[in-house]
């Protein structure tokens, strides 16, 4: 089994427990590994370094764990680095939720406005960690989980030469949140989706040996009027009803802007504000845990893992030759398509790396959505890297939930106003 370092660039954050307690639960493929915790946060930092020793502990485990504060210290001579962390925390995701809505906009962490401002500051902060990396770890590889998932691999990978892989349990989780909704056995499933993230669509949806859209279309005539489905369920099923593609429920944000838009607006707190109000909660769980010789998490009381991160450097550095939903450069896999645009699709992953696998083309009902979220994604990494206001701005103007001139100039410079700690200063002037 391979014996790697393993540096995790938002270790003292509240998906870190989890994430750990999943690598931990594969401890038996990393033994003898080195994982280094890097967090702005040293207090929770340490609680997290003390859960995972504590894990590893009590299922006797060969695992070295260590936790810093100093980024360029805990990235030396890494083989790879997990990064999942959010400058400006929550109360950002709140400003990137909040602000568009004042402005006739939909308000949301990875889509439209504030996805890109999330994209401004992730990218300025990668940007450091692969000078950092260029410096102490030049033969390192990026796991990528930092949000717009896209947009970070498209910067990253049209700049350097350090690999990158970004990750999204999206096409796994959605289509089996959607067959359970319509009673069927999520195990049953054989879905494979092609697309952007948060913008895939599958393009092989069987259920055993059938087509699984009649069932769906059954399914919906019995539960339509079923007031237990939750509304992103009931819009995904009507758009995969419609376009005879099972898409990725952040797709409801394009056919049902308006219907969205007025439900944010009415209502009296944003996700991120919601999230917000749980945390405590989730470092008591923690701080409680961390006293157990054997911690065991609730998963009612702590963020979801990443366990998908995982599972691809497993199957990397232990040479598995998996088949996963990752987000790499194109590379001819996906017809129409620039070779640069990072896709998400299915890749192999092996000692080679990834090499996305070559299915098909994305579906005609929805190829010219697709089309322009690409050329927006490419634009807002372009911004993003080394770019000015106007091309933010130009970035927006492509995206198809701020395509509003006038109102899409005064919301930038608001939100670039509230941002102005994490944004760098070249995106506050013209050029």
């Amino acid at each position: 089994m391979a014996r790697i370092k393993i540096a995790y660039v938002g270790g003292g954050s509240t998906r870190a427990p989890g994430t750990l307690a999943a690598l931990i639960n594969q401890g038996e493929n990393f033994a003898g590994s080195e994982i280094v915790l890097i967090d702005l946060e040293a207090d929770r930092l340490a609680v997290v370094k003390l859960l995972a020793e504590r894990m590893a502990r009590c299922r006797g485990l060969e695992l070295t764990i260590s936790a810093t504060t100093e980024r360029r210290g805990g990235l030396m001579d890494c083989d790879v680095v997990l990064t999942c962390f959010r400058p400006g925390g929550f109360q950002a995701r709140y400003l990137d939720e909040s602000i568009p809505l004042r402005h006739g906009f939909v308000g949301q962490e990875t889509q439209g406005p504030g996805g890109l401002f999330l994209a401004l500051r992730s990218v300025a902060v990668m940007k450091e960690i692969i000078a950092d990396l260029e410096r102490v770890a030049p033969r390192a590889m990026i796991i990528n989980y930092t949000n717009p998932a896209n947009i970070v691999s498209q910067a990253v990978s049209e700049n350097t030469t350090i690999p990158i892989v970004s990750l999204c349990g999206g096409p796994i989780s959605d289509p089996a949140e959607l067959a359970t909704a319509a009673g069927l056995d999520p195990a049953r499933l054989d879905v494979r989706s092609i697309g952007l993230n948060h913008a895939s669509w599958s393009i092989r949806h069987r259920y055993d040996d059938q087509d699984i859209m009649p069932l769906l279309a059954a399914a919906w005539k019995e539960r339509r009027d079923d007031a237990q489905i939750k509304p992103a369920l009931r819009r995904m099923w009507r758009i995969a009803l419609a376009t005879g593609s099972i898409p990725s429920k952040y797709a409801m944000y394009y056919y049902f802007t308006d219907e969205i838009l007025a439900e944010l607006r009415a209502k009296p707190t944003t996700r991120a504000q919601d999230i917000m109000g749980a945390i405590p909660d989730y470092w008591a769980h923690y701080l409680e845990q961390a006293k157990c010789d054997c911690p065991e998490l609730d998963p009612n009381r702590s963020r979801r893992p990443i366990k998908l991160a995982i599972d691809v450097i497993d199957a990397i550095f232990n040479d598995r030759r998996a088949l996963l939903p990752v987000n790499v450069p194109n590379r001819s896999a996906i017809p129409g398509f620039p070779d640069e645009l990072v896709v998400e699709t299915l890749g192999v992953a092996d000692a080679s790396g990834v090499a996305p696998l070559a299915m098909g083309t994305v579906p005609v009902p929805v190829t010219g959505l697709v089309h322009a979220l690409a050329e927006y994604q490419m634009l807002a990494a372009r911004a993003a890297w080394d770019g000015s206001r106007r091309d933010a701005i130009q970035a927006l103007l492509a995206n198809p939930l701020s395509m509003k001139m006038g109102r899409v100039e005064a919301l930038y410079d608001e939100m670039v106003a509230a941002h102005k700690e994490y944004v760098p200063e070249r995106l506050l002037n013209d050029r």
